[in-house]
């Protein structure tokens, strides 16, 4: 078993390295880190059991800590070490699954009472889980799917409904004589995330063992029943009958069961109850709508009332009254400034700024729900669009594409993720501005080289015949490019700036009068000595034998 300690300070850590009798509590290993961030990349790696920690620090607070250890390490136990007797820290460690509070200096006796108490308590789930995930795996093997596509049909499939619904009641899979019922969902995360990684990412083994527990809950006193729903993306749905429990009672011993087995407490949206099975498909998409709407800043809620019925004496998400620092909710518009003087400064702190003021206005402004995160990435992907187009034009493609595979591999936080932290969304907002201004920087950068190399070979080769489609061609852009470019940094087209440089040319010559005007034309790349002298006084305001002559002494 390993331990972590995490302070700010070496000297609390060699305290509490004495302090503790790690033989007799069995801890083989202890690691150290002197901030959060430098902890979560420890806890990341080396998925101790225990972590003591302090509650202030100037890297990566302990609150930002237990948050993170909350949504990416559910099953390390903590203890907290502070120098501050606060009410709201004590409240916090208790939410976040803290196993004690200690307060400084370090009492011996009381830092191995925590220590002792949070490995029996680790010890007590781990034996759990293992026994749970046993029994899972040992039910019916893998479940036909049959059943569960016959549940899907009474939502989805107006055709088949009957008929699916007559088969459900022949099987037994649920009663004759139900009259009303409410649809329930489960919020379940796709792609990569820590409880999909508990099953080797294998999803049909993690749907089949959440589907198991929560029928342990429903199917022995006839409740209701859980399944995979299979008429859209992967869902999880209940469609509970017996309306005289209490839903939240019900869910909260669900969510007791799913966390003791798999370290994780689930959401659930609730629909109001209605006519069965015709008010299924409404009840769905009441349920998925309360998914969305829910409050993330509220950790501690995991039932999710329809909005059209506040149940339970509940107001729905978002919509509470009173509650104190809630405002209006913040807008990407809010914010876009800020961000974009950010990626065009490009320095760490402005940065950083822009990240910090975002998720510390979520905060304050008490509601944060997925179709608010949801919204905002879509304002942030089109804003980093317009941005590359106005600074690259017809170059923009190929750069939102390098960004769009970066995406991939710093892709955000879930917006409707199985637990919330504004931390993991500051760190994903400061990456997303950093990697478009880098690759901005990038492509400035290499622009100023390539109108630089241009500039070079028409001083070098004015007097051929150059064209937009040659420069084009040899330094391997459009043609729009170049002349876009040209208007930008000079004010004029292209073919006027090579006029301006053999005219530039010419001048130098002139003062010769060893050479005639037909020579000195078609030294400069002008084949017809008229046409020359037309331009030359278009731009001087003289002809060439006028400049000439006042050239002479």
């Amino acid at each position: 078993m390993k331990a972590l300690i995490v302070d700010d300070e070496a000297r609390v850590r060699k305290a509490v390295r004495l302090l503790v009798d790690w033989e007799v509590h069995q801890i083989e290993e202890i690691l150290e880190a002197g901030s959060g961030n430098e902890a979560m990349g420890l806890i990341r790696k080396e998925k101790p059991a225990l972590v003591i920690m302090d509650m202030m620090m100037e890297s990566g607070n302990g609150l930002e800590l237990m948050s993170w250890v909350d949504e990416f390490a559910g099953n390390t136990k903590f203890v907290v070490v502070s120098g501050h007797d606060d009410f709201d820290f004590v409240r916090q460690t208790v939410r976040h699954g803290g196993i004690d509070y200690i307060l400084k200096p370090i009492e011996a006796e009381m830092i191995n009472n925590a220590v002792s108490k949070a490995v029996s308590a680790w010890r007590a789930e781990e034996e759990e889980r293992n026994h749970r995930q046993r029994q899972s795996l040992r039910l019916n093997e893998i479940k036909p799917i049959y059943g569960e596509k016959l549940l899907s049909a009474l939502i989805d499939d107006k055709v088949n409904a009957e008929a699916s619904l007559r088969r459900l009641i022949h099987d037994g899979i649920i009663p004759q004589d139900i009259r009303t019922s409410r649809l329930i969902l489960l919020q379940t995360d796709s792609g990569n995330n820590p409880l999909l990684r508990r099953f080797g990412g294998d999803s049909e083994l993690m749907y089949y063992a959440i589907v198991n527990i929560c029928n342990e809950f429903l199917q022995s006193q006839r409740k209701g029943i859980a399944f995979r729903y299979w008429g859209g993306p992967p869902e999880i749905a209940i469609i509970l009958w017996d309306l005289e429990e209490s839903v939240t009672g019900l869910i909260s011993r669900m969510n007791q069961g799913l966390y003791l087995t798999l370290q994780f407490r689930m959401h659930f949206g609730i629909s109001t109850a209605g006519e069965f099975p015709g008010q299924l498909p409404a009840g769905r998409a009441e349920a998925a709508e309360a998914l969305l709407r829910r409050n993330l800043l509220r950790h501690e809620d995991y039932c999710h009332f329809s909005p059209a019925e506040p149940a339970a004496g509940l107001v729905p998400d978002g919509q509470r009254s009173g509650k104190p620092g809630t405002a209006a909710p913040l807008n990407f518009a809010d914010v876009q400034e800020d961000w974009r003087l950010a990626v065009i400064s490009g320095t760490p702190e402005a940065l950083s700024a822009a990240a910090h003021y975002w998720t510390q206005e979520l905060s304050r402004r008490g509601v944060v729900t997925p179709q608010m995160l949801n919204a905002w990435k879509a304002d942030a992907m089109l804003l980093r669009s317009r941005l590359v187009r106005a600074a690259l034009g017809s170059q923009a493609d190929s750069v939102l594409a390098e960004l769009e595979q970066q995406d991939r591999q710093n892709p955000s936080p879930q917006p409707g993720g199985y637990s919330f932290s504004l931390f993991a969304w500051r760190d994903w907002s400061f990456t997303f501005m950093q990697q478009l201004s880098q690759m901005l920087s990038a492509r400035h950068r290499n622009e100023q080289n390539i109108v630089a190399e241009i500039i070079k070979y028409i001083e070098q080769n004015y007097a051929s015949d150059l064209s937009l489609q040659e420069i084009a061609g040899k330094f391997q852009v459009s043609r729009e490019y170049v002349s876009r470019r040209f208007k930008q940094e000079y004010g004029i087209n292209f073919s006027d700036y090579i006029v301006s440089v053999r005219i530039e040319k010419a001048k130098l010559l002139l003062p010769n009068p060893g050479l005639k005007l037909a020579q000195i034309s078609e030294m400069v790349g002008f084949h017809d000595v008229k046409y020359f002298s037309k331009v030359f006084k278009k731009h001087t305001g003289l002809s060439p034998k006028d400049y000439r002559g006042r050239m002479e002494p």
